[in-house]
């Protein structure tokens, strides 16, 4: 793979990271900006909306500009956007530094997407985007667990300073090895509308929203969850963590390898899978040993359709890629910011709490699994017509 992708994949380990950090330290902040638990949640549901609405502001507003330029506006943009958080004096001021962070999150794994599959040799593009991807794995398996363990150990401003720094390194390195990937014609804002007018693009990005939404629904409170029914002490949270995030690796990898081949059986059955761990997660969170166990497996399902989705929308929309592919990263936030939200809707509900997440997770998911069946049946319908 061209070593201009591994540039990407550093931004990407650290706009992943930025997002994950919040909710290993839920509690932490809560009680330092004197919030509850729930509107400390919201700050993953803001983060989440605020790509929703930057995604086509920013794709828009910056059509015309270079690919490369727009990466670096990007990823500066979150340097100091990450700055911004690790100073918040209050809750609303931390808010508004997080969607200035979100706004450039959505474009740009929009644009690097594309640009991973414009720099990737020939049949191999699945496989470019699942590098660039990698970097939100890492983010999970080394990311999200250090800066729990930093948060913990100094205070939960550390973590937002180091990502800034992050940030700083990746721009550099984009600058320096990301080349000028040439700027075909970009099509008209109507012609990229256009695409929502197809039945498959629609489809496409309301199998991102459930398929991946049940993830967040549950992974959001992880820590309470963990600390309160799993009786694991705050200290050993990162840890587990950390296994989550190395089930996100091996299926990240393991996912794109079938995607190669068979990209929607492969789609399809990782959201069974996914759906069928959260479940058991209901149950296997009463045992330490099972909950571990269960939450691997629970990382690498949930991180083997993030590839196969981008690509999937990428062969749908294949005349207006960055929008596609800049409205797919969205909706995964969309579900990211439903499932966060639902999730803290079912924690204060007193008929449910915490023990009710993975159910509820895994009936979202379910959701996104009969979509994509929908999917595979329209499009064996037009290859026989």
């Amino acid at each position: 793979m061209p070593i201009a992708l591994w540039a990407l994949t550093l931004a990407s380990f650290g706009i992943g990271t930025a997002e994950l950090v919040p909710m290993g330290l839920l509690t932490t902040i809560a009680e330092d900006l004197k919030v509850s638990l729930f509107e400390a949640g919201l700050l993953v549901t803001g983060y989440a909306l605020g790509v929703v609405i930057g995604v086509p502001l920013v794709s828009i507003i910056f059509s015309r500009i270079s690919r490369k330029n727009l990466l670096l506006f990007l990823v500066g943009g979150f340097a100091i956007g990450n700055l911004l958080c690790a100073w918040a004096p209050n809750y609303t001021f931390l808010m508004i530094a997080r969607i200035i962070c979100a706004f450039m999150h959505g474009t740009f794994f929009g644009e690097s997407y594309v640009v991973a599959a414009k720099l990737a040799p020939p049949n191999k593009q699945t496989s470019a985007l699942a590098l660039v991807a990698s970097g939100l794995t890492l983010s999970t398996v080394l990311g999200a667990p250090l800066g729990t363990f930093l948060g913990l150990a100094y205070n939960w401003r550390m973590p937002f300073y180091v990502i800034s720094g992050i940030g700083a390194i990746a721009f550099l390195a984009i600058a320096l090895l990301v080349p000028a990937v040439k700027q075909e014609q970009v099509a008209s804002l109507r012609k990229q509308v256009g695409v929502l007018r197809r039945p498959q693009v629609l489809l496409a990005l309301m199998m991102t929203v459930f398929g991946f939404g049940g993830v967040f629904t549950a992974l959001t409170y992880i820590t309470p969850m963990l600390e309160q029914i799993t009786g694991v002490s705050s200290q050993d949270v990162s840890a587990i963590l950390l296994v989550y995030g190395i089930g996100s690796l091996v299926g990240n990898i393991a996912g794109a390898k079938l995607a190669d081949r068979w990209l929607m059986p492969t789609l399809l059955g990782v959201l069974i899978l996914l759906a069928v761990v959260l479940t058991s997660l209901t149950f296997t969170l009463h045992h330490v040993m099972a909950a571990i166990i269960t939450i691997f497996i629970w990382g690498g399902s949930a991180f083997a359709s993030i590839s196969p989705l981008q690509m999937h929308i990428l062969d749908q929309a294949s005349d207006a890629p960055q929008f596609a592919s800049g409205l797919n990263v969205a909706a995964f936030n969309m579900g990211n910011a439903l499932g966060a939200f639902l999730g803290g809707m079912i924690i204060e509900h007193p008929l449910f709490g915490l023990a009710a997440l993975p159910l509820a997770a895994a009936l979202v998911t379910t959701a996104g699994v009969a979509l994509t069946a929908a999917s595979l049946v329209l499009e064996r319908k037009k290859i026989r017509s």
